[in-house]
């Protein structure tokens, strides 16, 4: 096959549809997405069946269990898909939203909209559901989208765009708004990345090497989001069944995904610190402690907890598990919490379990995350949680958006300016 005729064949419909669906009025986008949902809810079973597919080529490929639950749709996540699309039908469409306005002194009206950014690249990994969550995303703000799953999600994906097409067409727009990959082989992506005569921007989505593939080799904007090394600080004056509770979900509720904490900060005056390691040990987690933790807390657990715990390595500390183990430290400050956070932390997630009120904004304010939690788990860092109905990723950057991405950060700045004759002297 000829991978570049083919990218370029995906690139130049693109670019046509966009020029349909910037144009789209709000109630037939949001039309659109009715019915996506619609015919997703009927269909349920049959995406699951296909589901099957992907889930037992991530198996024959050796994906671990927590990876593996990141592939699987059942009757539950399917409707929480819907939902989302649903909630984003009910969002403000925020294309020709007027975010700034200004009368210059010369008479001038100076106004600054929000307008769709153009073409958008998807480039994810194993999780079947960001197919529908970038359709719906790209689809409301109006911009046309190239989505390129991992070859664990190929089955569902396909299953879904099936739907979403049918969709398009029933209320008139091309079916090439949203375009799918179906094409494994790498060098696809390699030739899309060329492409930045008919792609805007490219949104990687996954692990490391993905993104680094996808940043080495775009010519477009690449709007990324890096690992999730989030963290759990427990403050000494922590309430102890809100830190255990805390701790326990921020962890181990969904270990594979970005916005699970990967390391434990303890502070050393923390009176509960050996019920706080047991409340992770009895959630199935493995601990990887500090010598400090070993010496001091570990010595005072029952043998059988013993055989959960390991000493942490330096490196360790960098690493975004996706899985049941997390790394445990004991601190003596917060400004230390905040020093090691700085230093091995990956911009994502970062919450605190405190009940003083000075040590919390100590925190708020020298944590240079994303997102910044007090007395909550970070598991919240989600484009739903967070009121955008979905999101497309979390940026863990600072250009052009930040955090949970939604339908405003598919948008682009124009500037409208009204006149009555005026020339600058």
């Amino acid at each position: 096959m000829d991978y570049r005729e083919y990218a370029v064949s995906l690139g130049k419909k693109a670019k046509e549809a966009f020029k349909y669906i910037s144009k789209a009025t709000t109630a037939q986008k949001n039309k659109a997405l009715e019915l996506i949902t619609d015919y997703i809810s009927k269909n349920a079973d049959y995406i699951i069946e296909e589901n099957k597919k992907d889930v037992e080529f991530a198996k024959q490929r050796g994906r671990s269990q927590a990876l593996i639950d990141r592939v699987v749709l059942n009757e539950k996540r399917i409707q929480g898909m819907v939902e989302s699309v649903r909630t984003v039908i009910l969002l403000d469409d925020p294309v020709g939203k007027v975010v700034y306005s200004s009368r210059r002194p010369n008479g001038l009206l100076v106004n600054k909209i929000k307008v769709p950014i153009g073409v958008i690249l998807m480039v994810y990994e194993a999780r079947p559901n960001v197919t529908l969550d970038a359709a719906t995303l790209i689809l409301k703000s109006g911009n046309a989208g190239i989505l390129r799953s991992g070859s664990d999600a190929r089955n569902s994906s396909i299953a879904i765009m099936k739907f979403i097409s049918q969709a398009l067409k029933e209320v008139d727009l091309p079916s090439d708004v949203i375009q799918y990959v179906d094409i494994t082989e790498h060098e696809v992506v390699n030739e899309l990345l060329k492409l930045d005569e008919y792609i805007d921007v490219v949104i990687p989505r996954g692990g490391e090497s993905l993104i680094r593939s996808v940043v080495e080799n775009a010519k477009m904007p690449v709007l990324r989001q890096e690992k999730g090394v989030c963290h759990v600080y427990v403050e000494k004056t922590a309430e102890k069944e809100m830190a255990e509770k805390i701790t326990v979900n921020a962890k181990a509720q969904r270990p594979s995904v970005c916005n699970a904490a990967e390391t434990l900060l303890i502070h050393k005056d923390y009176p509960y610190k050996k019920d706080l390691l047991l409340a992770l040990i009895n959630a199935g987690v493995k601990l990887k402690v500090c010598d400090l933790t070993m010496n001091i807390v570990v010595s005072e657990l029952p043998e059988d907890a013993k055989r959960y715990i390991e000493k942490a390595e330096e490196k360790d500390f960098y690493n975004e598990y996706l899985d049941y183990v997390m790394n445990v430290k004991i601190v003596n400050s917060t400004e230390e919490a905040i020093e090691h956070i700085s230093k091995y932390g990956s911009g994502h997630t970062e919450s605190i379990v405190t009940r003083d009120y000075f040590e919390a904004n100590k925190f708020l304010e020298n944590i240079d995350s994303s997102t910044v939690m007090v007395n909550a788990s970070t598991r919240f860092t989600d484009g739903g949680e967070f009121g955008l109905g979905a999101e497309i990723g979390i940026s863990t950057h600072k250009f052009h958006a930040r955090g949970p991405m939604g339908l405003m950060e598919l948008t682009a700045d124009k500037w409208i300016v009204y006149g009555n004759g005026q020339i600058r002297t």
